[in-house]
This record gives C-alpha cells, sequence and structure tokens, in this order.
C-alpha cells in the first residue's frame, strides 16, 4: 500500500472511532445517542461533625435483662407462666428505668395494662396479646413470645427466656407497626410498613448465644403480600397498617 492511502485509511479509521464515541451506544436497530448522562457525584456526608451522645449506663441496647419481681419457674418451662403478669413486671420496671424518655418503652405503656384485670388472659379489654410459646434459642425449650398493643397500631413486642436459675430474661424489645410476625427455625421475622405503599420492611432476629439476645441479623423490604405491582399496602383500619413504620429493637 502506498504511503497517501495508508494515511487515508488511518484518518477514515480514527473519524469512525470517534463517531462511534459521540453517537452512543449501537444496537441492532444502529447507533443511538443516550443522550447527557450526568455527572456522578460522591456521597455527601450530612452534620458529620454531630454525634448522638452515648446512652446512659443500664440504657444500652443488645443486653439481655432478668425482670425483677417474678418468682423463678419451676422446671424451666413456660408453659405455665402468665404472660401478662410478665409483661406488667417488665413495664413497670422499664417505665422507671425509662424516666418518661419514651427511649425503651412507650409512656403510655402503663396506661393500657391498667386495663387488664387478674383473670389468665387479663380480661376482655386487656391489651396484652396471646402468648406464643416457641423455640427460638436452639435449646429445645420454647421462648414466650407476646406483645402490648398501644394505641391499636402502635405496639411493643416483647421476647422472655428463662435462664438456668429459673429467673425469666426478656431477649428482645421491639416497638413498631406490627404488620406480621413470623417464627420459623429458630427466626424471629417483623413485618413492617414503610412510607412506600406497596412495600413492607422485614426484621429478621435470630439467637445470638454468645450476647445472650436476639439479634437483628438481615433488613430487607418486600412487596405487601396478596397484592399486585399496582396495588397499594392495605389501608389502616382494615387489619393492618401503612404508611412509615418506626421501631427500636433492644435486647
Amino acid at each position: 500500500m502506498s504511503l497517501r492511502r495508508r494515511s487515508q485509511a488511518i484518518l477514515l479509521t480514527a473519524a469512525a472511532a470517534a463517531l462511534a464515541a459521540t453517537a452512543g451506544c449501537a444496537d441492532v436497530e444502529g447507533l443511538q445517542d443516550d443522550g447527557d448522562l450526568g455527572t456522578a457525584h460522591a456521597p455527601r456526608t450530612l452534620w458529620k461533625d454531630i454525634r448522638p451522645d452515648p446512652p446512659a449506663p443500664g440504657r444500652q441496647s443488645g443486653a439481655a435483662t432478668a425482670v425483677p419481681g417474678l418468682a423463678k419457674v419451676p422446671g424451666l418451662s413456660m408453659k405455665g407462666v402468665n404472660a401478662v403478669d410478665v409483661v406488667r413486671a417488665d413495664i413497670t420496671a422499664t417505665t422507671t428505668a425509662d424516666a418518661g424518655t419514651g427511649r425503651l418503652v412507650d409512656p403510655r405503656a402503663i396506661q393500657r395494662l391498667a386495663l387488664c384485670t387478674q383473670a389468665v388472659d387479663g380480661g376482655p379489654d386487656c391489651p396484652v396479646r396471646p402468648a406464643v410459646l416457641a423455640d427460638v434459642t436452639g435449646n429445645g425449650i420454647p421462648e414466650l413470645i407476646t406483645a402490648l398493643d398501644i394505641d391499636g397500631r402502635v405496639s411493643e413486642l416483647r421476647v422472655y427466656t428463662v435462664r438456668d436459675d429459673g429467673t425469666i430474661a426478656r431477649i428482645l424489645s421491639r416497638r413498631g407497626v406490627l404488620e406480621g410476625v413470623e417464627v420459623a427455625a429458630e427466626h424471629l421475622a417483623i413485618r413492617e410498613p414503610t412510607s412506600n405503599p406497596k412495600k413492607v420492611s422485614i426484621s429478621d432476629y435470630v439467637w445470638d448465644p454468645e450476647a445472650g439476645i436476639m439479634n437483628l441479623s438481615q433488613l430487607t423490604l418486600d412487596e405487601c403480600p396478596g397484592q399486585g405491582d399496582t396495588s397499594p399496602c392495605p389501608a389502616a383500619g382494615s387489619g393492618s397498617g401503612s404508611g412509615s413504620g418506626t421501631g427500636t429493637g433492644t435486647g
């Protein structure tokens, strides 16, 4: 090839490369302009110089708490334990420790518990949910799972276990809008509404033998159960809530 022809070939190749770079991606229909793809920016850290104060002694989350004022459980079995008595003792002690801040327990919880009578199930107006026994620690001994409904929407979920010395300890407390609670294979999954009306959040708690509590292991989003791609979650008043859910999990 002559020097002149070789120079023309190089110029044509360079022009084709420049055209492809400016025209965008190519597909089966030919070259396509993707337009301005914008500029990538690094995440901005907001209020990076402001940090929350550490929790006061006795208020750290993620710690098992012995429930005071309860008799030791014979045989280490929760089967004969009155759930209302356990919740009442726990909420009373926690309210005192909370000192009205609302961090550890809803300030309305004591008033709600006043609706419970001395009946085994607390009476017809008692907001403590029927106890469920399920082994979530993997030791073959079922734990007690219940919740105190605060206002028809917000609830205080509680999980209790029996220690080797017979004392009852709380291994999970969780305030939130309980769209659903499921137990399977030593997992406790809590479904709550989000700000997206078509999505629910799922908090998956599992037993942590070293910490002696149920720890959050996974947090995911899922479509509302039984809903299509265009249908929102069931509205409040139809058996479950919608809107934004909040919750605090502590041991």
